[in-house]
This record gives structure tokens, sequence and C-alpha cells, in this order.
């Protein structure tokens, strides 16, 4: 890890269109004078941090107060060994690896390089007004002082970089640890796993539940405007989910149960081609899902709302079966020519769903009231009493619907 960062801070110093100095060469007394009140300059240092950076109110105090001093003590000598010593590239590696951690330890606490930076700066001029008036009173001359400014903030330059590296890396890395927990989350509810277990994904994962979910398919490429357009603790799995067809993605959506939020979860998704199952209890997530998969496959254009469909989802949960209860219904059919054929199965169907209403029928066929008359008698002559048992009825519906 030292490497990586000293190799960062390489490049960073490569990057540089004027060279910085690395060595001042400050008399051995001065720098003894320097280092006797590196103490007193570390806390006054972080009095000036606390006191001007708001976030900080209160992180310095007690044994943690004690650690920070200490670190800044321990920069400040480090930035004099730097000084003064010819091989000066040796000492910034603890030093940088020191910022790098502290930047990751940002991460975790929460707050961005602001903060950090802000203390970065402060520091600097706190510490760079302390030891210039000890060099300007052991007869520094201007040069040198200014060769040693330079330096000062150029040091602080290397230690802001190093800390924003360790912050960016820290952040990928929990966001990719979270991702993963709430990919585990995700195919945990859509799985039907254990309540207790579903729970404790969503703790690991730090997500709150929301009162219901509603899966949501949509195609990959319209997944961004989407999530835009949700519930920010929408889940968003990035892992292979078991079920989601082939070009599909699967969303998660928040809601709170109601009509006004399944209607507003409609309008958000308008311009994608979603399928949107049915909003359950968070835990029972695996029966939106489930419902949305079916739905994928009635080849509905635009966004589904699979409760406005539910009877078609109902007739293709099984097509064996509805294909075998076809096939009965209109057996009595099979010695019609094809093309009679045809034509009594679509007017059984139209007699049933309108209820014999011979008009209704008529329009829905485009056929004259007397020729629905006509076929309704041949139905008669095959089928018999049968067309009023409402047990065939309901077969019938089924069959043919």
């Amino acid at each position: 890890m030292a490497d990586r960062v000293v190799r960062r801070a390489t490049q960073i110093r490569s990057d540089r269109a004027t060279p910085v100095p690395t060595v001042v060469r400050l008399d051995e007394d001065v720098v003894r004078l320097m280092r006797d009140e590196l103490a007193e300059v570390a806390d006054r240092a972080v009095g000036a941090i606390t006191e001007e950076v708001p976030s900080y109110a209160g992180q310095f105090s007690g044994a943690m107060g004690d650690r920070i001093r200490q670190a800044v003590q321990l920069a400040l000598g480090g930035f004099l060994t730097l000084a003064t010593r010819e091989d000066a590239g040796t000492p910034m590696a603890p030093a940088l690896e020191g910022a790098y951690q502290l930047g990751r330890g940002e991460a975790r606490s929460g707050r961005s390089m602001e903060a950090l930076l802000a203390a970065y700066r402060i520091g600097a001029r706190v510490s760079w007004r302390d030891l210039s008036r000890t060099a300007v009173d052991a007869g520094v001359e201007a040069e040198q002082l200014s060769r040693f400014a330079e330096l000062v903030f150029a040091y602080i330059d290397e230690l802001s970089a190093s800390s924003a590296a360790g912050h960016t890396d820290e952040l990928e890395s929990t966001g990719r640890v979270r991702q993963r927990n709430l990919d585990r989350l995700a195919r945990a509810l859509v799985t039907g796993a254990a309540a207790d277990a579903v729970v404790a994904a969503a703790e690991r994962a730090d997500w709150e539940p929301p009162t219901a979910l509603s899966a949501v398919l949509l195609p990959e490429s319209q997944v961004s405007h989407a999530v835009t357009a949700l519930d920010p603790r929408t889940l968003h799995p990035t892992e292979e989910v078991p079920g989601v067809p082939d070009g599909l993605a699967l969303l998660l959506a928040p809601s709170k149960g109601t009509d006004s939020a399944r209607a507003g979860l409609v309008r958000a998704l308008r311009g994608t081609t979603a399928v949107i199952g049915p909003t359950v209890p968070w835990l029972e997530a695996a029966r939106s899902h489930d419902r949305a998969v079916r739905a994928a496959t009635l080849g509905i254009e635009g966004v589904v709302d699979t409760d406005a469909h539910l009877g078609a989802l109902l007739l293709a949960a099984d097509p064996e079966t509805r294909a075998d209860l076809r096939a009965r219904v209109l057996a009595p059919l099979a010695d019609q020519r094809p093309s009679t054929a045809d034509k009594l199965a679509e007017t059984l169907r139209a007699w049933v769903l309108h209820q014999g209403r011979r008009d209704a029928v008529a329009e829905e066929l485009f056929i004259h009231a007397q020729t629905v008359r006509y076929r309704v008698g041949q139905l008669r002559d095959l089928y018999g009493d049968r067309l009023e048992d409402p047990q065939f009825v309901l077969e019938v519906t089924l069959a043919l619907a």
C-alpha cells in the first residue's frame, strides 16, 4: 500500500510544471529550535482547525485529540527531515501513507474531502507562521526562507493529494461492498428467503425497508432513466437474479402501499416499456417479481400495470391446461369444415361473453343479427343443452377468452 501511495505522490510531483525544491539546508541549530517547539505548533494548528472547521467541532477532544496532535507533530517532524536531507524522498513514504489512511478514515466517517482539505490549509498556515518566525529570529536568509515556504506548501499539496486518493479509494471500496450487500438482499427478496434472513440482509446493506415493494422489469437501456424518477431506496441488483428474462433488468421500487402511490409509480415509469408487478408487503416481494415475470411474456406494449391485466395473467398461468380445455370445448366442431369451424368458434366465444345478446354479438363480429341467429342454431344442434350449463359456459370463457 505504501509503495502505491508513494508512486502516486511521485506522479503528482512529476506533473508540476515548475520543480519544487526538496532540500533547504537549514542550519542544524535552526532545525533544533524548530523541533523543540513542534509540540506547541501542533497544539496551535489543531486548535485553529477545531475553531475554523465546524465539522471537526468535538472531534479532537480526549484520546482522539491526543492522537491527532501526535500525528500533526510527527508530520511536521517528517517535514523538517525532508527539508534538510539530501535523500529527501525517503521520509515522504510514512507521511504519505498516514495521509492516505486519514483520507480513508474521513470517508468512513461520512465526511467529504472539503473539511480535510480545509484542515490541511489551516495547518499549513499556522505551521508556516510559527516555524518561519523561529527561522527569522535565528537569522535565516530571505532566499532560504522563500525556499522553505515553497516546500511547506508543496508538502501540504502532497499530503492533500494522498488523502484525496485514500478518500476516493475508500468510497469505491465501501460502495462495492454495499452494492454486493444490496444485490444479496434483492436476491433474498425475489427468491422468497426466510424473513429473518431477509431482515438480516437489509441490515447488512444498511437499507431501510419501506412499507411495500413493487417489482419492475424493463430493458437494461431504460434503467438509468427509471431510477432517477423512483425512490432513492429502489434496489437495482447488478448481479444476475433468478427468473429475470434476458435483456431485462429488475428494480424493486419502494411504495407506501396506497392506490395513489401505485398511480405515482405508473406515472414515473411513463416513457419506458416497464412491467410493474403488484405492490406487496416488502417481505413478500417474490410474489410481485413472479407476476411481473409472467406478465413480461404477454407482449403488451408500453407500461404494463399487472393490476390491470389480472385476467390475462390468470389465463396465461398454465398454457398446457388451457390448450387441453380449448380442445375439449371445441371437440363438437371437429367434423365441420375448417372455415365453418372457425366462424362457429368465434360466435360461441362472443355469444358466451355477451351473455346471449344477439345485437352485441353481431356488432363485435361485424355480421347481421340474422347471421348470428343462424350460427347459434348450428351451435345448439352441436352442443345441445350444454350451452345453458353454467359449468360449460365457464369452460368456454376460460378456453376462448
